[in-house]
């Protein structure tokens, strides 16, 4: 084979992905074989900086690859790749790249890897194009061959032969005149030689016309760079070679997809959006152009849909945009607005589970394959002569908004990847247009968005309630009120109950909400009791008040709240409550009789009267049914609050049925109409812990209680196979009882609990809460509580009716690790020294 016009020397060709490209060379292990002085302009590394060490100082996403082709493998599973990758400045920048790795195929089954690497703020055109040129020279073909200091060809890729007909076996360990014959086989030699003496960062492009397979004459642009090896010396030539004319057809249908796509977004409608997709994708790109919206885009009936990769449920589609070459959409079975069922064989399934689009030049349509699933897309796909298909997933902040299907039928020409490329483009941009017309759809629903958020997504009960509930906004559409709920873990396995409802609606009623859940969760934390913690929320309230009363804020004040506060210890199976004035829970025991308990009311949150809250101990049987709720489930526009209490008790009199059935069955209790409030629901059902759970015993208030502490807890340890805390638990117990000897007054008491953890408890007259503090290097004490904070999951203080509590919880996981949680065996036994 002879060489025709194989290069016009001298004549500088400005192709882009070519002379704005580094390169560099990798071995299967991922470590830097050659080096190219464009990836030191590049990078700032040189030769001798990078060569023999591994490819993860300039490809940070490298990582922990084991080998270059598990890494080309990782990219490719990413979507979206090849495309932009993040590369290492020796100055310690990051810069944005379009990266392209190329295998290449040497003498033996020896392979290399080639890094293409284009520094996407130094290619041309407009944004749109600029982030879209990278790419599509990624997933444009080129020749690479890599020749030795000798002009022998080591390594070459396959795609070399497409460009010049010489196989791969011919070519390796040969010069370029052995295997191509004429005066210009020469002239490229000579070339390579002075790139090769040179070895200066100016690459060479020269127009070549090569003959490709199909025997026609072809322009393509060859490059020539020098590799260069760790001392900086000369190690042979790569020679680059691409096609000019589809790299100059894609330059031009890329600009023409980027100056459609300007126009798209002009309204924040997603069905107007979608219908300008379509309509500027015909015929630009495609004869018939189909966008179809998962249904909470164009409906707004809750957040976009995420992709599942294991495809086992699929999103409900909607036809959104429709555009065809033919009059009147035939292609189409389905109308806009109209669901579009997805077909589990179809490519739409694919890239609904992968996120990934879907290329088909040649569309199979022999009977049997996924069209006959539909029967009536089938014989719309056959009747119109449909031929070859892209599938584009519509995706914006990695939530898939829909796909776009483009289709040729009249013209003949398959799609290639270059169409596919364009059209991600250009569906990218819509992406955008439409996500954003989406948020300003869904604004009017923000403030019941904002109220969900702010509500607990999972109750947690532990070992002293089951819980359910339910919360049903006023107005579905355009606010929300500022009703809350909520159940907190609290310590000795007790757990606190609230429901409260701020006055008013909207975004300003659900932040103070927000806020005010905050911080009953922080009082909680501090083990306040009910009437405390509402004289501290009300406190709260109150600044918030007049944080609002400003004369220039038009938003109008929120005057107050209502709440309930009530703490269950399945210990004891008693539940203090208080109120502010907020209605009564009501209490259903395991025969169905429903009683409304007398709790002082108290005065409503922020109304500023003063009054002290009051508390109310109920001890419940176990099994008892507690309900908390606000008064939009008990107040209707024609009856009165009794009306209401009584259907709710009837709705929950029957105990036997689970939580989520009583929860339904009281929601569904209230008149018809809408309601005119928000209606909150919060039900428990109370457990009790056995006796063997808890052990207690009162001690003397003398240095003997240590001792006789340490004894007992190991003792019940041992009786409950706890024994891997043993002696942690004896440190803890060790340093509380000291603590009550030294500081407290009274009889102390000693308790244990073993629940979700396991609870030390030690009781004291002293009213006084202790508090860790800094001891300093030479101190003998100071250091006991800072011990039992290193050996216990958490640890803590309340008020008790003649004293205080102070606890300290342990993860029974530790007791069959054998240790407590940081295993201090040593100072454990050092305390029963």
């Amino acid at each position: 084979m002879t060489c025709t016009d194989a290069v016009a020397l001298g004549k500088h060709v400005n192709t882009p992905g070519i002379s704005d490209s580094a390169f560099a060379v990798f071995d299967e292990r991922g470590t830097v074989a050659a080096w190219t002085p464009a990836a030191e302009s590049l990078v700032g590394y040189t030769a001798g900086d990078v060569v023999g060490l591994p490819a993860v100082l300039v490809l940070p996403s490298f990582g922990e690859a084991p080998s270059m082709s598990a890494f080309v493998k990782q990219c490719r599973a990413r979507n979206g790749w090849p495309g932009t990758a993040a590369v290492s400045h020796r100055d310690g920048r990051v810069i944005e790249v379009c990266l392209r790795i190329t295998m290449l195929q040497g003498q033996d089954g020896a392979t290399r890897w080639l890094a293409t690497l284009t520094d996407t703020g130094a290619l041309p055109g407009d944004a749109m194009s600029g982030s879209a040129w990278g790419p599509l020279l990624a997933r444009a073909p080129i020749g690479v061959v890599i020749r030795d200091q000798q002009l022998r060809c080591v390594f070459v890729n396959e795609v070399m032969e497409e460009h010049d007909g010489v196989p791969c076996d011919r070519r390796l360990g040969r010069r370029f005149v052995d295997v191509l014959a004429g005066p210009k086989a020469g002239a490229l030699e000579a070339v390579m030689r002075q790139v090769l003496k040179s070895g200066t960062t100016k690459v060479h492009e020269y127009r070549t016309w090569l003959p490709v397979s199909k025997g026609r004459k072809h322009p393509f642009a060859a490059s020539f760079h020098c590799l260069q090896g760790a001392d900086g010396t000369s190690l042979g030539v790569c020679v680059i070679s691409a096609d000019v004319v589809e790299s100059r057809l894609a330059r031009e249908r890329l600009a023409a997809v980027g100056e459609a796509s300007a126009r798209l977004g002009s309204t924040l409608d997603v069905m107007q959006t979608s219908q300008e997709l379509a309509d500027l994708a015909v015929p630009l790109l495609a004869d018939y152009v189909a966008v179809d919206l998962e249904q909470s885009v164009p409906f707004s009936e809750g957040p976009a849909a995420r992709v599942d990769p294991a495809g086992r449920r699929f999103p409900v589609l909607r036809r959104a945009g429709l555009a065809s070459i033919h009059h009147g959409v035939p292609e189409s079975a389905w109308v806009r607005g109209e669901p579009v069922p997805v077909p589990p064989r179809s490519p739409f399934a694919a890239v609904l589970s992968t996120g990934r689009s879907h290329l088909e030049p040649i569309l199979d349509t022999a009977p049997g394959i996924w069209i006959d699933d539909d029967p009536t897309l089938a014989a719309r796909i056959r009747r119109n002569g449909v031929h070859s298909l892209m599938v584009v997933p519509i995706r914006a902040r990695r939530a898939l908004l829909g796909v776009a299907l483009f289709i040729r039928t009249e013209d003949p020409e398959p799609f290639q990847e270059v169409d596919l490329l364009l059209a991600e483009e250009l569906v990218a941009r819509a992406a955008v247009a439409l996500d954003n017309a989406r948020q300003y759809a869904r604004e009017h629903t923000a403030a019941l968005t904002l109220q969900r958020n702010l509500l607990p997504r999972r109750l947690k009960g532990g070992t002293a309630v089951e819980t359910a509930s339910r919360y049903l906004p006023a107005d579905m559409d355009h606010g929300v009120g500022g009703d809350w709920f909520d159940v907190i873990p609290l310590s000795g396995a007790r757990v606190a109950l609230v429901v409260g409802d701020v006055v008013g609606h909207g975004l300003h009623a659900a932040a103070t909400m927000g806020t005010l859940r905050a911080a009953v969760r922080t009082l909680a934390d501090m083990e306040l009791p009910p009437a405390e913690l509402l004289a501290r929320l009300d406190d709260t309230v109150q600044r918030l008040v007049e944080e609002d009363a400003d004369p220039t804020d038009q938003t109008p004040a929120v005057v107050g709240a209502t709440c309930l506060y009530a703490v269950y210890d399945p210990a004891t199976r008693v539940c203090t409550m208080a109120r502010a004035g907020h209605p009564p829970p009501a209490i259903v025991d395991d025969e169905g009789r429903v009683t409304f308990p007398e709790l002082p009311t108290g005065a409503p949150l922020g109304i500023g009267l003063g009054d002290p809250f009051e508390e109310v101990e109920l001890e419940l049987p176990e099994g008892s049914l507690v309900a908390l709720y606000t008064d939009g489930l008990i107040e209707s526009r024609d009856g009165d609050i009794e009306d209401g209490m009584y259907r709710l008790g009837a709705a929950l009199a029957e105990p036997g049925r689970s939580l989520e059935e009583l929860c339904t069955r009281a929601t569904a209790s209230f008149p018809a109409q809408a309601p005119s409030d928000d209606v909150t629901l919060l039900l428990v059902r109370t457990r009790s812990l056995n006796a063997a759970q808890v052990a207690s015993w009162t001690l003397p208030a003398d240095e003997s209680a240590v001792r006789r502490a340490r004894q007992l807890a190991a003792g019940q340890l041992d009786a409950w196979s706890l024994g891997g805390l043993e002696h942690s638990v004896r440190l803890i117990v060790s340093e509380l009882v000291t603590n009550a000897v030294r500081h407290g007054a009274g009889p102390i008491g000693l308790r244990l609990i073993q629940h979700q953890v396991l609870t030390c408890e030690v009781f004291d007259a002293e009213h006084c809460a202790p508090r860790m503090r800094g001891a300093r290097n030479m101190d003998e004490n100071g250091r006991g509580l800072f011990l039992v904070g290193q050996l216990s999951r958490r640890w803590g203080s309340r008020s008790a009716a003649d004293g205080k509590v102070v606890w300290a919880e342990l993860d029974l996981a530790s007791a069959r690790a054998g240790t407590g949680r940081h295993g201090n065996h040593r100072a454990a036994k050092s305390a029963d020294a």
